[in-house]
């Protein structure tokens, strides 16, 4: 849309990446077509990789729209993306009642505080130490500690006040997949430990209804907050790969993000709209990312015809975007074998 408003013409709007496998219609000129690689999409334009001047300044060429038209027309599809993932978002927190995403308790517990989200807090036993007076009586991993002696703690730092005299103590623990069995322990301590491992839980957690200014408040902050961890996990990415060649975990390819995909489908609709939401920002953001074959990428060589006031060499261009393109492709399949790997 962006394009043909400036006069480009918009020979190609693809889905997935090439090769292609299919045109599906024609429609004002422009081939909608589906492609083999089954990430992302893009559009062609005319005169995009022209090499001679005469060719790229054409009439409906991308090199004969001004400056301003081609970098709104570079940025269109970012906007789009992000502007989906806030909508999206906006939806979820007014009327999903959607939990904002918190980087800390500490964030979490303030947020609490400001009644943002209603939190129950409990005392959480991530390990059970081997060998330790704990691990000897059975008490179960990835359990919740309820009480001491019977005084109910909320937090690890009241275990280990209550602990901190006493040389036995009589664990009242939830365990089970829904922490439904209720299981009594009498544990020696040595120097007040036990020999387990404990962390602050969010057990319970719920959000008010709330009105659509306050929904589009947090959407802006969730965008801010995701955009910030894609940008995080692609500089790991690339960070990984340069050190090992290999893959992060918490990195999805094709095939991780189908599964992801199939799993928040079974859980429901507001689920699915969650990850579809993620899913847009992490597409904004890898687009807008300055990097060859990228629409930051071609983004950066108009802000350098701009600076330098003529084309940057169209050789030079293509080759870069072609190099890039050639990168991202084996970065994918990269990603891709390794959630394959995963899965099994």
């Amino acid at each position: 849309m962006a394009a043909r408003k400036a006069g480009v013409i918009v020979q190609e709007f693809g889905f997935g990446l090439p090769p292609k496998a299919k045109v599906l219609f024609k429609q004002g000129g422009t081939s909608f077509t589906i492609n083999w690689i089954p990430f992302g999409g893009f559009v062609r334009l005319q005169g995009e990789n022209a090499l001679t001047e005469e060719d790229r300044l054409a009439k409906g060429s991308f090199g004969a729209a001004s400056i301003p038209a081609r970098i709104v027309i570079l940025c269109a599809g970012v906007t789009m993306n992000f502007l989906l993932a806030i909508i999206l978002l906006t939806f979820g927190f007014s009327f999903g009642k959607w939990i904002p995403t918190y980087l800390s308790m500490e964030d979490m517990q303030r947020a609490a505080d400001r009644g943002v989200i209603s939190m129950e807090l409990a005392v959480h036993i991530d390990e059970v130490v081997s060998g330790g007076n704990a691990a000897k009586i059975g008490v179960p991993q990835n359990s919740i500690l309820t009480a001491v002696n019977g005084i109910p703690v909320r937090l690890p730092d009241e275990v280990q006040r209550l602990q901190a005299e006493n040389s036995v103590v009589t664990y009242s623990i939830l365990s089970g997949e829904d922490f439904s069995e209720v299981e009594i322990f009498t544990v020696n301590l040595e120097d007040g430990k036990s020999g387990v491992v404990l962390s602050l839980l969010a057990k319970e957690l719920s959000s008010p209804k709330r009105s659509l200014l306050s929904s589009l408040s947090l959407s802006l902050r969730e965008t801010k907050i995701m955009t910030e961890q894609t940008i995080i996990g692609i500089t790991n990415l690339f960070v990984s790969l340069a050190k090992s060649g290999k893959v992060p975990e918490g990195i999805s390819g094709l095939v991780g993000i189908a599964h992801l995909t199939h799993v928040s489908v079974q859980q429901g609709f507001m689920t699915y709209l969650r990850l579809v939401s993620l899913l847009s920002l992490s597409l904004a953001v890898l687009n807008i990312l300055p990097f060859p074959a990228l629409d930051g990428g071609r983004l950066v060589f108009v802000i350098a015809e701009f600076i330098g006031r003529k084309p940057v060499n169209r050789r030079f261009e293509l080759i870069v975007n072609g190099v890039g393109f050639l990168f991202l492709i084996s970065v994918i399949f990269l990603i891709t074998f390794y959630d394959i790997v995963r899965l099994f």
